[in-house]
């Protein structure tokens, strides 16, 4: 029964429309983490979640059989075709930004393509305190939450899909110790939130850290937080949201 709805992601819904809209070249808007029209941000303009990386998330979270993208030879042509827009490294070789590779090894797992190499970059650029930050590049030397949520996250899809390795099961050791050590949202300096989106609920929920939200007596969640941005479609489904105080 399982199987039989699993392929309707494929033919129906927004499953079927995000798979229409795929680029000839295995692309989504043209370009590997942002569409290929962009032109930067500006003040109180949030980044456009349609390229390919982000809509490969959800296709990936939603439950597409994988062997539909693979029959579109989706991996090799992202291979041919996609570079990161830093720098132009190989889709598949990852960049150097945590989160973003976080999330390539996870698609490309799903995949099918070989992310060894950058499964190897996290065991490279794992810190002192037992995390990761996507802003190393720029001389961070203190863990993030949201880089070694995402981190991970990937790792463990890694250790999921291989079985792992020594290495990768000590690096998510270390990582899960340092979320831990900070009860998964707060300083471990002060004890305070490390911000106060923390606990809002929302999905898509990008690039914020989000860790619990309160339940209602009824035993449902309001959503916050909504992020703005340009989408494919919305795929939120109406409901009460949470009106900030």
């Amino acid at each position: 029964m399982w199987k039989a709805t699993r392929a309707l992601v494929a033919t129906e819904g927004f499953g079927a429309r995000l798979l229409a809209l795929q680029d000839s070249d295995g692309q989504w808007a043209g370009g590997s983490f942002m569409p290929v029209d962009f032109a930067g941000l500006t003040a109180g303009r949030m980044q456009p979640w349609t390229a390919t990386t982000w809509t490969l998330n959800s296709r990936r979270e939603w439950g597409l059989d994988e062997a539909v993208l693979r029959k579109r030879r989706t991996p090799e042509l992202l291979a041919e075709n996609s570079r990161w827009d830093y720098n132009g490294l190989p889709y598949w070789a990852g960049e150097v930004d945590a989160c973003v590779n976080a999330w390539t090894v996870a698609n490309g797992l799903w995949l099918g393509a070989d992310v060894r190499g950058i499964v190897d970059w996290f065991l490279e650029h794992q810190l002192e305190d037992g995390g990761w930050n996507c802003e190393w590049i720029n001389g961070a030397e203190r863990s993030s939450f949201h880089s070694t949520l995402n981190s991970l996250k990937g790792l463990l899809a890694h250790d999921v899909a291989t079985g792992g390795s020594t290495e990768t099961r000590a690096a998510r050791c270390l990582g899960e110790n340092f979320l831990l050590q900070r009860s998964l949202f707060r300083r471990l300096s002060t004890g305070e939130p490390v911000a106060p989106w923390v606990d809002s609920f929302a999905y898509p929920s990008r690039w914020r850290y989000r860790t619990r939200t309160t339940r209602r007596p009824d035993g449902t969640w309001l959503q916050n937080g909504v992020m703005t941005g340009r989408v494919w479609f919305e795929v939120d489904a109406p409901g009460r949201r949470q009106v900030p105080a």
